[in-house]
């Protein structure tokens, strides 16, 4: 059974989670303007500042903060401040009846893709792939798009994708509706044979990365294709692939890899859409039903609040 977190209300509180790696706390600082502009107050979790190398804090610190967020009944939402790496490291000991017992809005993307497998896994809870506080809101980069996004937090709204955001490519027609699921390849790739493999029967897969070459692309894809992911899939949606040009030559195109996996599936499959480590970074629900049309090349995704 799908939960769907209720929606925010200006005078809201959100609480901050470091779950991976360390965010610029400069960028942090900034973005929270945006949260002003929103109409939303914010609480910080206790070790949101902390540094334990490439991760931010000690992973049972990390673990308590997100913890603790879902349980205060003051806090209203969650955004992550940034990815990088670590959520896996503790996502096998995170309390996910709390979760359940306890529905919010839940947003990250990048490495927090493993949180939003594992949650909707193990919770049911509908969860947002949107852009973070350090690493998209607080930069200038941040584009107008990405910020009208947070607008589906405060009213149930249906999502629409066409050609008028970004020119999108049909690597195989149809149409078909599903759940949507997924998110960062080489996170999706890393679950594949634990308890928090993605479970993609029937539903429509969303892939994205960032600084993965097409060699590597290609490797991720075929552990995805050997575990069945794609086969089980009923559409998929290709996300935005940056910094992904190749500097060992001779090489594929990062094009021929993504069509050479998905080309010949025989159901509807879409690339090109501005979904990932990108400007602007078009915001989805996770476990919402969408419907991908890859002969109109449009993707339509239902609200994923209450």
């Amino acid at each position: 059974m799908k939960l769907t977190p209720k929606r925010l209300q200006r005078g809201d509180t959100i609480g901050i989670v470091s779950p991976s790696s360390p965010p610029n706390q400069e960028s942090l600082e900034r973005s929270y303007v945006f949260l002003e502009q929103l109409g939303l107050k914010w609480k910080l979790g206790e070790h949101v500042k902390d540094v334990n190398g490439y991760l931010a804090g000690e992973d049972d610190d990390r673990l308590a903060d997100i913890e603790s967020m879902f349980a205060d009944p003051e806090i209203d939402g969650i955004i992550c401040a940034g990815g990088g790496y670590g959520s896996a490291r503790y996502a096998d000991r995170l309390d996910y009846q709390l979760i359940s017992e306890n529905p919010k809005i839940f947003w990250g993307f990048s490495d927090i893709t493993f949180l939003h497998t594992a949650i909707a896994k193990y919770s049911g809870l509908v969860t947002f792939h949107g852009p973070m506080l350090a690493s998209c809101v607080g930069k200038d980069t941040f584009s107008e798009l990405s910020a009208k996004l947070f607008r589906q937090l405060f009213e149930p709204m249906e999502l629409h994708y066409s050609e008028d955001i970004s020119p999108l490519r049909s690597m195989s027609g149809g149409v078909v509706s599903g759940e949507l699921t997924g998110g960062n390849l080489s996170l999706l790739a890393s679950g594949i044979g634990t308890k928090f493999e993605i479970d993609t029967k029937g539903k429509i897969l969303l892939i994205e990365d960032v600084g993965e070459e097409p060699y590597r692309v290609d490797n991720l894809m075929n552990q995805l294709r050997l575990a069945g992911k794609f086969a089980d899939a009923a559409g998929i949606v290709i996300g935005d692939f940056a910094d992904a040009e190749p500097k060992k030559k001779p090489s594929q195109s990062l094009e021929n890899v993504l069509e050479f996996y998905t080309a010949s599936l025989g159901k509807p499959v879409v690339s090109g859409f501005k979904i990932g480590h990108c400007e602007p970074h078009f915001a989805v629900p996770l476990g919402a039903t969408a419907r991908l049309d890859a002969d109109g090349k449009t993707l339509t995704i239902l609200p994923g609040i209450e």
